[in-house]
């Protein structure tokens, strides 16, 4: 008789099961599409559809894009009701936020930084 994968992982050592399971929660993290992300979020194509004001065969092709705007991926993610966020990992440097790219609207950029150049070059 064939023994389910439960059975399996639950005669291994506990420690063993200990890692199994943090893998397990690792990769649950994980998501391969966004087709996946959709079914995550318990919408159907018909929802995104009538979020981003496109017809169901549209989502249906969105999510099959290896390749996209990221103005349409950010679209995308908000009608599965997300928050994209853009962050740059450089070797030797710590993470890097990047906000507004792919937005649709332009928006002000109010940092420090953009102050302080903005006054340099006035002077």
């Amino acid at each position: 008789m064939a023994r389910s994968l439960n059975e399996f992982i639950a005669e291994l050592p506990l420690e063993e099961q200990a890692e199994i399971e943090a893998r397990y929660q690792v990769l649950k993290q994980e998501v391969e599409g966004l087709r996946e992300l959709r079914q995550i979020a318990g919408k159907a194509q018909a929802d995104i559809a009538t979020a981003l004001n496109i017809k169901q065969p549209s989502v249906s092709k969105i999510e099959k894009q290896a390749d996209m705007y990221l103005s349409t991926l950010r679209s995308y993610v908000e009608a599965v009701g997300g928050k994209l966020e853009l962050i740059v990992k450089l070797p030797s440097r710590p993470e890097l936020r990047l906000d507004h790219l792919g937005d649709m609207a332009v928006h002000p950029i109010s940092t420090e930084r953009t102050v302080r150049r903005r006054s340099a070059a006035r002077s």
